[in-house]
C-alpha cells in the first residue's frame, strides 16, 4: 500500500515518516483492498500545547476514512488515528460481507 505524507509549516524527519509509514501499514491486516493511504501532518501557530493536528485518509474501493484530530504529538494523532481507523475498517469489511450476503 502507498502511503503519500505531507507536511505543512514544517519539515518532518525520516524517523516521524518511517512511524507513520509502519504504523499505516499495519492497518492491511484489518482490510485486504486498502489502495492507499494520505497523511497531512499541520503545526497550528497557537500557544496551546496541542497545536499538532494529524489528518489520516484511507482509501479502499467505494468509499474513503477518515480521521482529523488535534494532539500535543503526531506520534500520539497517529497512534489515535490507527485505533479509530482499525475499528472504521473493520465495520467497513462487515458491510461488504453482508453485502455479498444479501
Amino acid at each position: 500500500m502507498k502511503v503519500f505524507t505531507q507536511s505543512v509549516n514544517f519539515t518532518a524527519d525520516k524517523k516521524l515518516i518511517d512511524y507513520i509509514e509502519r504504523k499505516i501499514g499495519g492497518l492491511e491486516k484489518f482490510h485486504d483492498k486498502i489502495v492507499d493511504a494520505e497523511v497531512f501532518l499541520k503545526v497550528q501557530k497557537t500557544s496551546e500545547k496541542e497545536n499538532k493536528i494529524t489528518e489520516v485518509k484511507v482509501n479502499i474501493p467505494g468509499s474513503e476514512l477518515m480521521f482529523k484530530k488535534q494532539y500535543k504529538t503526531f506520534e500520539e494523532g497517529i497512534s489515535v488515528a490507527i485505533e479509530s481507523l482499525k475499528r472504521q475498517l473493520k465495520k467497513s469489511k462487515e458491510k461488504d460481507k453482508d453485502f455479498l450476503v444479501l
